[in-house]
């Protein structure tokens, strides 16, 4: 099978689990996953697999990258802040549909990972910044929309306040001993949520790693 039958059996296999909006549909069409899995677990680059990467993180299912896509309600977005760019795969998808991608990760071996493939296929509209991504991006919010790429036991406010008014913020959270996809809506200034679905992510972290 060429690349784009791969993409295509990639896309039927989400799909008959999850029904994907057009716009999201053409960004996993457009963004090669094999990319972003490491040497070794090539294979399995278009199965619904979640996928080890270095320093004991990974690569999430691509089932689980469309929900996120999908629930952050992109259409005519322009500015998304993600927290945890990891492979660099979600923020890829996420460039294919809003203008302007901002990633934060704290571990530098995997932002220098993802920087390059985000090089290597062309994608210029992805600005990465190595930080704990918890405090956010001053200088670039507000943001119309914050996706957390790993599970949070609580939101920082300073993401809240990085939020852009009737802004949208989409991350796992930790509710006992459950992961529930939760999103946020944000307002009048005010702070509203609703569970989504139960999900299982890495946990956020504090911090810098070199």
């Amino acid at each position: 099978m060429t690349t784009v039958r791969q993409l295509q059996h990639l896309v039927e296999q989400i799909e008959t689990h999850f029904i994907l909006d057009p716009h999201v549909k053409e960004a996993f069409l457009t963004v090669d996953r094999e990319v972003f899995v490491p040497n070794g677990f090539k294979h399995l680059s278009y199965q619904l697999d979640a996928l080890p990467l270095a320093a004991s993180q990974w690569i999430s299912s691509p089932l689980t990258v469309a929900k996120m896509t999908q629930h952050l309600e992109l259409d005519g977005i322009d500015s998304v802040l993600e927290v945890g760019c990891g492979s660099g795969y979600q923020a890829a998808i996420l460039s294919k549909i809003c203008r302007r991608v901002f990633t934060i990760e704290r571990i530098d071996e995997l932002l220098r990972q993802a920087k390059i493939r985000f090089s290597a296929l062309g994608i210029y509209n992805i600005f990465t910044r190595f930080d704990d991504g918890q405090r956010g991006w001053k200088q670039y919010a507000p943001f119309e929309r914050i996706l957390f790429s790993a599970t949070a036991k609580e939101i920082p406010s300073v993401l809240f306040e990085q939020l852009a008014e009737g802004g949208i913020l989409l991350a796992p959270v930790e509710e006992g001993p459950m992961q529930i996809i939760t999103r946020f809506y944000k307002r009048n200034g005010r702070i509203t949520s609703e569970a989504i679905e139960p999900c299982l992510f890495v946990p956020i972290l504090d911090g810098t790693q070199k």
